[in-house]
Formats: structure tokens, sequence, C-alpha cells
């Protein structure tokens, strides 16, 4: 089966007001529906209505820290909302970042690799209906048994930029999430997903800007690739990417505290390269160059850069 996602909750309209958003996304042709998590809403709460809104929607998070809700809280969390959407629910859990999970949440970023590894592996044991009592490298588990098991495995996707997530999201995840890349950078990534054999999931979060109004869209654009770029994860996964020549002036003098100077160093062509935009057709041809070089489920993720919101949706499902 052939899916094609989109980011929900939409931005500018009230999460009680999106119903009939949400319930035409079945008409339009789009199979997903997937939540992010960082300083809007939670990751749940959009899925859950969401749930009921579009009973036949698979539903999925991209992503929820593995560290800021603790390992027994976010099993019954996932048992919830698995009942919620039996057999439609994926969760998608990462890293995150040092500004997320240290500066607003108060949590040391220590070790993330080990941390997802070993949230990963726990919920594996807990939404079997298994008795978890075992000492993982980041955190201990005393004798916790979750009673909301899902009536049907969930699926774990693994947030993954380079080799060593790419490699355990292939291993022992069901498959990998990645964004804030370019359609060929696809062709690096996705191989390590499947270094331990075929068949993985690979999701990726599209940012979308359907307008021809190329001027905006630089000007937007590079605001955005700056505050995320600077974001030491997605730094050092752009300097693996090949783009740190690119890349040192806007670095050095986002360092120095110049904002301003560190956006203007934006090369336009990168906001072109990670910045899907253009007509309708020129976005869905951007779109299947993700999907020939290895994305099995392409999510949008609308940008608020002018664009009658609806319209877009519209214009880009996949029986637009």
């Amino acid at each position: 089966m052939k899916r094609f996602g989109i980011t929900i909750p939409f931005e500018g309209v009230p999460l009680a007001e999106q119903r009939e958003w949400i319930a035409e996304l079945e008409d339009l042709g789009y199979t997903d529906a997937w939540s992010a998590e960082s300083d809007g809403g939670d990751g749940f709460t959009p899925l859950v209505l969401a749930s009921q809104w579009a009973p036949s929607l698979r539903l999925g998070t991209a992503i929820i820290p593995a560290f800021t809700r603790g390992p027994a809280l976010l099993a019954q969390t996932v048992g919830a909302v698995s009942q919620a959407a039996p057999g439609r629910f994926v969760l998608g859990i990462g890293s995150s970042s040092d500004v997320i999970v240290e500066r607003w949440n108060g949590i040391p970023f220590d070790e993330p690799y080990k941390r997802v590894r070993d949230t990963l592996r726990f919920l594996r044991v807990a939404m079997a209906g298994e008795k978890v009592k075992a000492d993982y490298d980041t955190f201990a588990v005393r004798g916790f048994r979750l009673r909301l098991t899902p009536a049907e495995p969930v699926p774990i996707l693994v947030a993954a930029l380079r080799p060593g997530m790419l490699r355990l999201a292939g291993r022992e995840g069901d498959g990998a999430i990645i964004n804030w890349l370019s359609a060929e950078d696809v062709a690096k990534v996705v191989p390590y997903v499947h270094e331990a054999g075929p068949g993985k999931e690979v999701v990726a979060r599209l940012f979308v800007a359907p307008t021809t109004d190329r001027d905006t869209v630089v000007g937007m654009g590079k605001f955005a690739i700056a505050a995320y770029l600077n974001v030491p994860v997605y730094a050092a996964f752009h300097e693996w990417l090949g783009r740190g020549e690119r890349l040192e002036v806007m670095w050095r003098h986002w360092k120095e505290g110049d904002r301003q100077a560190a956006v203007a160093a934006v090369p336009d062509e990168l906001v072109d390269e990670l910045i899907i935009h253009g007509t309708p057709e020129e976005c869905r041809e951007h779109v299947a160059r993700y999907v020939e070089n290895g994305v099995t489920t392409p999510v949008l993720a609308m940008l608020p850069m002018g664009v009658d919101t609806r319209r877009a949706i519209r214009d880009l499902a996949p029986r637009g």
C-alpha cells in the first residue's frame, strides 16, 4: 500500500475546530496523519481526536522525545492511544534535542542514543503485557506491568539522523523517521536503515509551501533553517551530510550572537533543497523524488508562508 501522510494539527486553527479538516483527509486520499511535539500541542491529543474523526487514517507520532516522559507513563499513553485506534497507531520516538529536553524541560540530555535504545527495548516488553523489572543503561524499572495493553502490536519507529541511530531504527525498530534533509540526502541516509535487512519503513517529514512566491519562501525558509540547523544534533547531521563548508559562515555568526547575519548567510539554494515549494504540480514532483530515493511514507508539514492551508491540503492531496 502506498502511503501519503500529513502533519496535524494544522497551524492557526483551534484544535476543536479541525474536525471537518481531519475528516476530509480520508476523502482526499491521505492514508496517514502524524503529529509532532516541540512547542505546540503535545503529540498524543491530536491523534486521539483524529482516531474518532477519521476512523480509517493511520496515526503516528513524529516524534515523542524519549526523555520527557517516564518509561511507565509513556507505555501507559501508548496503550491508551492504541486502544482508541486499534491497529492504526504507530509510535515514533527519538532523542529530540538539548533545546527541548534540557532548556525547556529541565532534564539532562545525557546519552541520547542509549536513552532511545533503552526506551525502545522497555516498550517492547511492556506493551506485550510482561512485568518489567530491569536495569537499563539510562534508567531502571522496578516491577511495572501495563494493564492497558494494545490489542495489536504497535510499530515503533526511531527518529534518526546519523548512522548510529539509523542502524538502531533498522535493527531494533520497525523503521526510521527522518526530516530536514533533501531528496538527494535520502539516498545516503536510507541504506543504514536497511543494513540489518530490507522492508523497514522510512517516514520523512517534508516541509512544504505550495506557492510560487519564491522570495517569501526564501526569506522565511532561511529563518527556519537557521533556527533548526544551529541545534547541535542538526548541525552535526548536516556536517555529516557534507554541508559543513556551505554552512560554516552561518554557524559562525550564530555562535557570535548575530542572528540576522546568520539568517542572511543561509544559501538560497539550500532553501530550495530543504523546503518543497512551487506550484502544486512542482511540489508533487519534488515529493516523488524523496520516494524514488527510499522514503516509503512522505508526510507533508505545511509551512505558514502566505498560503491558504486548507487549499494547500486539497491541492497536494493524492486525489487532489
